[in-house]
């Protein structure tokens, strides 16, 4: 117990920190007590180490603190999938701050814990959508989404080592704050609707027979919804998963390790990383091409053409909305750092997508992201992969918990705006975290007087 006690003060001091470092960020007056604020950081950090690194008990058991990381996983990991979103800008903090892991080894801990968790996610979709020959997941709007999404995320990247922290920081913050507000904006929108629509058409619509993240009202009826399961279309997701998946591991990482030598920022490392460009059109073109032939030879047989999921949403936005949607998803989730669970959900609020079906494809769209980056640091030689793959069947559990727990609480309230307003909470924590930790580290750069300008890719 008292070991247990002391992660208490620990967290609170760390807390402060961030909180003190957010304030000095903005102070134009910081740049005259850098000593003094570089000595106090200094010193939490040293006091955290010492904590973190004494022996878990006499007996060499599990430590206090990697228990407390656990249960603190599990339930950002419950609240995350319920919410469809990945969770790891929840599960770094967890990690680095309770289980006393270093910023890398968590951030490869987290790909296996949003991959654990969107997995289980999508296999309670898929066998909810079994028992009434229903689709959870708009695999349209995941098809027209993957190719762009994963490009954009090697865009990010790229712009991730050129641009500065502070600026990093700052923009993120912004953009997470500015998608907080728009999420609320649309939960409170649904919310009033549901009221106009009054309690017995919301029991109707959410019947206690139905499962949980239901397609959308348009989609209830529609021919795709209720064929088998769509094959084709996930055996295409896997092809653009598996050519993406190749270029990244002959690329490598930035010190050039992959599975063949090259060099970084040579000239086969450059073809290698633009040869996504034409991958992701090509992809995208025929992905488009296929589903409007699809629905010119729905209405050539049956006199009318039944649109569903992105056909729909295709016939009332520009084509290249949706890809380009996933472009700038992605691209400013390689810039950020962040799994694309956190903007996925919003960006198809936003398109107009309701929200249980989002939550489904998003954390459908959120288990190829994750898988690939969990696989290329299993690939590159990573180590601890028996103590990460226990954060992933924590977080596996806990999704199928979180998932439970939510689909209860729509059906006894009848909104399903309960997953908008949880998107809501996950991304202005989010906003918090990422501004207290992002400003300390920039406090951290300048008292150190570090460079923090614009760098080159290479």
């Amino acid at each position: 117990m008292t070991r247990t006690t002391e992660l208490a003060p620990l967290l609170a001091a760390a807390i402060a920190v961030s909180f003190l470092s957010a304030a000095a960020a903005s102070n134009t007056t910081t740049s005259s007590h850098p000593g003094r604020l570089q000595g106090l950081l200094a010193e939490v950090s040293r006091w955290r180490e010492r904590h973190l690194a004494e022996p878990s008990s006499p007996s060499g058991g599990v430590r206090p603190n990697t228990v407390a990381a656990w249960v603190l996983s599990f339930f950002a990991a419950s609240v995350s999938s319920a919410g469809g979103v990945g969770g790891g800008s929840l599960f770094l903090p967890i990690l680095n701050l309770v289980a006393g892991l270093s910023l890398k080894r968590a951030t490869a801990y987290s790909s296996f814990m949003v991959t654990g968790g969107a997995a289980s996610n999508v296999l309670y979709n898929l066998a909810c959508a079994g028992g009434g020959g229903r689709r959870l997941i708009d695999y349209d709007v995941a098809l027209l989404f993957q190719p762009c999404l994963l490009l954009g995320v090697s865009i990010g990247v790229v712009c991730n080592v050129m641009f500065p922290e502070w600026l990093i920081t700052v923009l993120f913050s912004l953009f997470l704050a500015f998608c907080t507000v728009k999420t609320c904006r649309a939960g409170l929108k649904i919310w009033r609707s549901e009221t106009r629509a009054g309690d017995a058409r919301c029991a109707a619509h959410l019947s206690i027979t139905e499962p949980l993240l239901l397609a959308s009202d348009g989609q209830d009826g529609g021919r795709g919804n209720v064929a088998g399961f769509p094959w084709k279309d996930v055996a295409l997701l896997v092809v653009v998963w598996l050519c993406f998946f190749a270029l990244h591991v002959l690329i490598g990482d930035k010190h050039g390790k992959g599975v063949i030598r090259i060099k970084p920022c040579g000239v086969t490392y450059w073809l290698i990383t633009s040869s996504q460009l034409p991958a992701a059109v090509a992809f995208t073109g025929y992905i488009i091409y296929a589903k409007r032939k699809k629905r010119v030879v729905c209405s050539q047989e049956d006199g009318k053409a039944e649109l569903v999921g992105a056909t729909a949403t295709m016939e009332t936005l520009p084509s290249l909305t949706l890809p380009l949607a996933a472009l700038v998803t992605g691209a400013l989730s390689g810039l950020f750092g962040i799994g694309g669970g956190l903007l996925l959900n919003p960006v198809l609020l936003q398109i107009g997508i309701n929200p249980q079906t989002a939550a489904a494809t998003s954390s459908f769209m959120v288990l190829f992201c994750a898988s690939m980056s969990m696989v290329q640091f299993i690939l590159l030689g990573m180590e601890g992969i028996g103590q990460a793959s226990v954060y992933a069947g924590i977080c596996f559990v806990a999704s199928v918990v979180g998932l439970v727990v939510i689909e209860r609480a729509i059906r006894k309230s009848g909104r399903v705006s309960l997953i908008v307003f949880l998107v809501t909470a996950i991304m202005a924590l989010s906003t918090v975290i990422v501004t207290c930790f992002g400003a300390q580290d920039v406090l951290m750069q300048y008292t150190s007087g570090a460079y923090m300008g614009f760098k080159l890719p290479c």
